[in-house]
């Protein structure tokens, strides 16, 4: 595995590859990036790992500050997995004259998340455009968990980037059922089994909250009793009429957003 911190460099590695297989990260490996990993590397010659904590999509600076940073592991972990590439770039390097202020994307934005993080997916967007336009990747490989990040990316792709395909990649879970993210080395043990059986509630009640919108009043004061200190959302939300073209078929989602502590969890089921 190369790693690489110089945008220069790691062009210059790449130049040749044509069918590369990309998979952007924060860092704090963990299965979910690797079930990524495994599928770019079935579907394309090479991968490439980007580790790149990026600071514009944090909504408070604290949690940029308390995001956890594991770059040594990651480095083992990565290599055992056989990635190409991994590619570390400083700040400067992304963003050599700031932001991308006017990016546009699919009006998707104002829902879910959204509503609650302001200026969020139009960072996420602008970063991901910014590493397409370096890598130039065939293919991208972003997980399920983060399904309405997935949709807008993917939708600003179609429209800018004609030779990069997103792949959505099936939600890696921990045995218990919450959904693999680095966020969870933040929970106590306590907070995962909570985190737990709030899966579990939805995924059991799924059909009546589909079936019955009033009981979505039901399940959030069954998540506040669990110990639960604030829900941002929970909402269904038919996927195949969220970005164009729709698809006639509907297939239903229960997306949630809440805080356990001082850690944010979001899922959809």
């Amino acid at each position: 595995m190369k790693i690489i911190e110089s945008k220069n460099k790691l062009i210059k590695f790449i130049d040749k590859e044509k069918k590369l297989g990309f998979i952007p990260t924060m860092g704090a490996i963990h299965q979910g990036h690797i079930s990524l990993i495994k599928r770019a590397a079935q579907e394309c010659t090479k991968t490439i790992v980007s580790i790149f904590v990026n600071k514009p999509q944090f909504n408070k600076k604290s949690d940029f500050i308390s995001y956890p940073r594991t770059l040594s592991k990651d480095i083992s972990v990565l290599k055992k997995n056989k990635v190409s590439y991994l590619y570390i770039p400083k700040f400067n390097e992304i963003y050599p004259r700031g932001y991308n202020k006017n990016i546009k994307i699919s009006s998707f934005k104002e829902r879910l998340c959204g509503k609650f993080r302001p200026g969020h997916f139009e960072s996420v967007v602008d970063v991901i455009d910014r590493f397409i336009r370096i890598i130039k990747p065939k293919r991208i490989y972003l997980g399920n968990k983060d399904m309405q990040q997935l949709k807008i990316v993917e939708e600003f792709i179609k429209r800018k980037h004609n030779d990069t395909k997103v792949i959505g990649c099936k939600t890696v879970r921990e045995k218990n059922g919450i959904a693999l993210s680095s966020r969870n080395l933040l929970l106590t043990r306590k907070e995962k089994i909570i985190a737990s059986k709030i899966y579990k509630l939805l995924i059991k009640n799924k059909k009546k909250l589909i079936n019955d919108k009033n009981y979505l009043k039901l399940i959030r004061k069954i998540i506040f009793k669990l110990g639960v200190k604030k829900i941002d959302y929970i909402e269904i939300v038919d996927i195949n009429k969220i970005t164009k073209p729709f698809v006639k078929k509907k297939k239903f989602k229960v997306f949630v957003a809440y805080y356990l502590g001082k850690i944010r969890l979001i899922d959809n089921v």
